[in-house]
């Protein structure tokens, strides 16, 4: 095609309208290379960005850049049983952070996600007991099932997060506050 929409020759140049391109075989016995395939309606185009397609930040990254931006994820597994879960993205930070901006990005990400549970932690936890206090106990029916959730639900993240960084995507934990840029 040629910039103007019309179909043109190997060499760039708009076929007037009404004449189809020469299929006649070459007099010199060199044979033009095949016309790139044609754009269709509906397809993305070339070089364009599409949702669900390829990931842009898969392309430049390497194989330690995943690994150590799913260390970013995955090491606050190993701490969280200490309410420590923030340790782990926080070295990956210091020690690749600046080496890497996709590792950077996953370990920022997973220390604001960390930051952020362990605020709503807290915060669950004093509400949690003065419930459970004013209650005399039976707002427990209601308070282990969301704990349940709320540690599933973190579980599900983190390896979400660790499976995206493993594919060199990008990801955005949901619902998290953004404290470290």
């Amino acid at each position: 095609m040629s910039q103007y929409g019309q179909p043109a020759d190997p060499h760039g140049r708009p076929f007037d309208s009404g004449t189809q391109p020469n299929t006649q075989p070459d007099p010199h016995g060199t044979s033009a290379p095949p016309p790139p395939p044609q754009w269709q309606p509906g397809q993305p185009q070339p070089g364009s960005y599409q949702p669900g397609c390829a990931p842009q930040g898969r392309l430049g990254t390497t194989s330690e850049e995943r690994n150590w931006a799913m260390a970013a994820h995955l090491g606050s597994f190993v701490a969280a049983y200490a309410a420590l879960g923030l340790l782990a993205p926080l070295l990956v930070m210091i020690t690749k952070g600046n080496e890497s901006g996709f590792v950077r990005r996953h370990a920022v990400e997973s220390l604001n996600f960390q930051l952020s549970v362990l605020v709503y932690s807290v915060v669950g936890g004093i509400a949690a007991v003065v419930l459970t206090i004013g209650t005399l106990g039976l707002g427990l029916i209601v308070l282990v099932p969301l704990i349940a959730v709320f540690l599933l639900a973190y579980a599900v993240l983190v390896v979400v997060g660790t499976v995206k960084a493993s594919q060199g995507e990008d990801f955005r934990y949901p619902l998290t506050v953004r404290l470290v840029s």
